[in-house]
């Protein structure tokens, strides 16, 4: 792996977004996988589930959000990773007895960012995008929010980095896990084998994480693996009918109000008249905080 990586970065520069290198490659692969979802569905008389719009919405905000997390990347984050790489404390040799443990490691970042994207309304900003779909197929993955690289979803990572995981390795393992997460946004697969269930993200987990009624409001963080939600205290089985979409629900398809919305949202409660610390509050609070002020002028 490590030979490949020096090719790419001489060939291309040091600066390579590996994540979305993945991403990219993948996408025919994620387009086969989405019309077989869509075949199956047709042959259950379950087709009237798929409303084109949302999926057409759902294709423009993954290309959106890929085009401008390159640009950002080549402006910004490769080189702040680069400075998290050069200031790292050890190197780890890549082999096939790290990789599974790296990969791992790189599941736990991702709980804790996935969590944090929940319950920080500054991360909320960007993943509210990614729920605010009312429908569940494979392409609502690809619902995605351009505040993502500005927001700071890589911050997450660099402790791996600091450690001396080179950063192409842990975005090209966040890759392999956005990948198998692309699979499971679908209602054609019903619940597994107990076992499966138990250890991995399956499609009948997420399919929870998705729904805002509220026994399944944020729980099943896990990207590939569930263990994490096992552990942490915020699994939840699937057992009442999802209603997907999120509780203060944007009906628009617009890729400019999806994307910020409650971007825009978040800086007028802190415009609002208060003490300073109350204002900025409502960057780091959870999403549905308000101020005693704010509540009793509503």
């Amino acid at each position: 792996m490590m030979d490949l990586i020096a090719w790419m970065e001489t060939t291309f520069g040091a600066h390579i977004e590996w994540k979305q290198v993945v991403l990219i490659g993948m996408t025919p692969l994620f387009l086969v996988g989405f019309a077989v979802e869509w075949q199956v569905m047709r042959k259950r008389g379950m087709a009237r589930q798929f409303y084109w719009k949302d999926i057409l919405t759902n294709l423009t905000l993954g290309s959106s959000y890929q085009l401008f997390e390159l640009a950002v990347h080549v402006l910004f984050v490769g080189a702040a990773v680069f400075w998290f790489w050069q200031h790292r404390f050890f190197t780890i040799p890549i082999n096939a007895w790290t990789v599974p443990l790296i990969f791992i490691a790189v599941e736990f970042c991702y709980y804790w960012f996935h969590r944090c994207s929940h319950r920080v309304r500054w991360f909320w900003t960007a993943h509210v995008v990614h729920h605010s779909g009312e429908h569940m197929n494979m392409t609502t993955a690809m619902r995605q929010s351009v505040l993502y690289p500005i927001t700071g979803w890589w911050l997450f990572f660099m402790p791996l980095v600091l450690l001396g995981v080179h950063p192409a390795v842990v975005f090209i393992l966040y890759a392999c896990d956005l990948v198998y997460q692309f699979f499971i946004h679908t209602e054609s697969v019903g619940k597994l084998h107990p076992v499966l269930e138990y250890i991995f993200d399956t499609p009948s987990n997420h399919r929870a994480h998705h729904g805002r009624n509220d026994c399944y409001i944020d729980k099943n963080y896990g990207g590939v693996l569930i263990i994490f939600d096992r552990l942490f205290g915020t699994y939840v089985e699937e057992q009442e009918a999802v209603d997907y979409g999120i509780k203060r629900q944007v009906h628009s398809h617009n890729p400019l109000t999806l994307n910020f919305h409650e971007f825009i949202d978040m800086w007028k409660d802190v415009a609002r008249p208060g003490s300073l610390m109350q204002r900025l509050k409502h960057i780091w609070a959870p999403p549905e905080y308000e101020r005693p002020s704010a509540a009793g002028s509503e």
